[in-house]
Parts: structure tokens; sequence; C-alpha cells
């Protein structure tokens, strides 16, 4: 017998929660030392150390998830989300304020670790893959309205403003998660001790369609946060602009991810998703490379720096579903445990190029750019790896 089907729109609230929080903010960065008397480099501990949570909870939600359901563990992620923003919004100092966003992460990954998890569940592969792109094209309307929001909220209110969107927007979550999350996960396995998780974690690793694809999102993840690290200075600092000037040029960027999700849902039963994932990637290294050759060129304005992301935008939102889907599936059994250590090492990547170029600001762009190129370049070696066979030992 099939689990009962969740709302899609539930799963993209849920799932959208952590990136909303992440984008929200990251207009109000480069107002934060004055505000609060510090550099440049601490309040960048609000991004780096939130992806960090990010990660690091992911880690401990799949098993969480795989031991008592998928239910019970997504509700008290969204319980714990509610009250760290509550907290964020009333911090009296840079030091509360990122112990906050590090709560905050926390409680905001369940929906993204265990909203793949349940699409895992609910749905078989070739209309998981369908269902995780609608799921994933509607998160991406959070990156869109998010920048735009806390731009504006920003200029009218203040950057405590935006920390009071997250209460209401986890609050509703919360609260239809109550009342309409069915539980997906019938088949429950013993919460592993550290042991068992690590060989777990190497069961998986040595697969080379999980690893191999876990590490393609995770390299054009850790591309795209190379880029929202250094465009808010770029855009703010450099160029002049304004922080809501800065969201309503990032909508692109989620408009190319949105569109390239779009694209999955209506050809995934026609393309095998290894092709699918290679044409999006290789469109995620044409971006970066486009805007490297503006900057040698000297042409250097918000259009020579966003319209480039958008092809980058559109190749990861066409790899990204079906690459994990043949991650979180090499594992049936272990859905959830295999969905959050792929977003730890996404986050895990993320966390490492936001805070490497954050800390070269005095190089920016070229440091940003150069990043992404790489970053892509790594994600194209890792998905062919991703093709190769497993050894016989280890299937």
């Amino acid at each position: 017998m099939s689990p009962a089907k969740p709302p899609v729109s539930l799963l993209v609230a849920a799932t959208a929660t952590g990136p909303l929080a992440l984008n929200v903010f990251v207009p109000s960065m480069p107002a934060l030392p004055a505000a609060f008397g510090t550099g440049h480099a601490t309040v960048q501990l609000t991004l780096s150390l939130y992806l960090v949570g990010v990660a690091v909870g992911q880690l401990a939600y799949g098993p969480l998830s795989d031991r008592f359901g998928r239910r019970p563990v997504l509700l008290g992620g969204m319980g714990l989300y509610v009250l760290a923003s509550l907290a964020c919004a009333l911090a009296p100092s840079i030091g509360l304020l990122i112990l906050g966003r590090i709560a905050q992460a926390m409680g905001g990954c369940a929906g993204m670790v265990i909203g793949r998890a349940v699409v895992r569940d609910a749905w078989e592969r070739d209309e998981a893959t369908r269902v995780l792109a609608l799921v994933i094209a509607g998160m991406a309307v959070a990156p869109m309205v998010g920048p735009v929001l806390g731009g504006f909220l920003d200029e009218w209110a203040g950057w405590r403003a935006g920390f009071v969107l997250l209460v209401g927007f986890g609050a509703v979550v919360l609260l239809a998660g109550l009342r309409a999350l069915p539980e997906t996960h019938r088949d429950r396995t013993p919460f592993p001790g550290p042991m068992a998780l690590l060989l777990a974690y190497r069961s998986l690793a040595a697969k080379p369609v999980y690893i191999g694809n876990a590490l393609a999102t995770s390299m054009a993840t850790a591309s795209f946060f190379a880029f929202l690290s250094g465009a808010p200075h770029t855009m703010v600092e450099l160029l002049g602009r304004t922080p809501s000037e800065y969201g309503l040029w990032f909508v692109l960027l989620s408009v190319g991810y949105m569109a390239g999700n779009v694209a999955v849902t209506r050809i995934a039963h026609r393309v095998d998703p290894e092709s699918l994932v290679w044409t999006g990637l290789a469109m995620s290294v044409a971006g970066p490379v486009a805007l490297l050759g503006f900057l040698l060129a000297g042409m250097f304005t918000p259009a020579t720096l966003f319209v480039p992301m958008l092809l980058m935008s559109f190749g990861n939102g066409l790899s990204f579903p079906p690459a994990m889907t043949m991650a979180i599936g090499a594992e049936p059994r272990l859905a959830g445990t295999a969905s959050g250590l792929l977003g730890f090492l996404q986050m895990g990547f993320g966390a490492v190029a936001a805070a490497a170029v954050g800390a070269m600001k005095a190089w920016e762009p070229m440091v940003m750019v150069l990043a992404m190129v790489a970053f892509n370049l790594l994600a194209l070696a890792a998905a062919h790896y991703a093709r190769r066979r497993p050894h016989p030992r280890t299937a």
C-alpha cells in the first residue's frame, strides 16, 4: 500500500522556509556593520554560519526522520524556526543575532531534507522527478521574492522587519503541517549509533550514482553561494546601487531557476536523467564564463553581472531535480539519511564558498567569478563520475 500523498503546496512552503530566511536577510547585510558597530567579516558570519547550521542540521534530520517518521520531525523543525526567527528580530547584539541565525538555519533546513524524502516516499522514481521539480520550482519563489521583500522592508522599516515576516511565514507552515501533513514513512529504521551512521554514509559514498550526483549539485550550489556572498557588496558598495535594486535584479536568477525546473516537468518522461544533468551543468558553466568575459572587457554593470547568471540559474534548475532524485533513490531504505547527507554536502560547500569569497572582498568581483567557474567545472566532473558502474564488491 503506497503512503498517502501530502499536498505539494505544503511541501513547497516547508522547503522554502530555509531559502526564504537566507534571502530576505541578504540585502540588509551591508547596513549591519554600522547598526552594530562591527566589521564586515563579523557580519559575514550571519551568512556563512547560517549555511553551516543548515548543513549540520540536515545530517541530523535525515536519520531522525528515518527513525521517527517525517511528520513529527518536520513539525519540530518548523517550531524551532519560528522561535529562532523571533529571537533574531529581537537580537540586541551581533553575537546574539549570529546565534539566532544558526538556530533559524537548523529549524528551516527540516523542510529541505524532509520535503525531498517525502517526495521519494510517496511517488515512484519518474513521477518523483517531476514532483520534485515542481517542489523546487515553487521553492524558487523564495529566492525570487526574498531579496525584493528584504530590500524594501530594510529601506522602509529596518533590518528587523524581515525577521518579523519570517516569524509569520513559519507559523503558517507549522499550522498547515499540523493539519495536512500525513506520515509517509512506515518502514522505520533503528536510530543508528555513530558507527552505524558512518557505515550508512560509507555505503552511500560507495555508490557512484549517489556521491557523483550529490557532489555535482553541491559544487553547483557552491557556485551560487559564491555569487550570493559577493553580489550584494558588488552592487551596493562598488556599483553604488540600493538594496532594493539588488533584490529586483536578483529576480532574474529565480526566474531562470524556476524555468529550468518547469522544463524538467515537461520533458523528464522523454529525456534520460543523465542527459538532463549534463545539459544543465554545461549551461551552469557557460554563465560564469560569459560573466568573466564581460569583466575582462571592462563591461561592469548590473546587467552584465546578473544576465549571465540567468543562464547559470536555468542550468541549475534543469540539472538539480534529476540529480537529486537519482542520488536519494540510490538506497530507498535510507532516503532520509541520503537526503540529509546530500543537503549537508550542498550547504557545507556553499558555506565554504561564501566564507572564502566574503573574506576576499578587496579582489571582488574577479574572485567571485573565478570561484563560480571553478565550482561549475568540478560539478561537471562529478556528474561524469556518477555514470561509473559500482565495483562488484560494493554493488
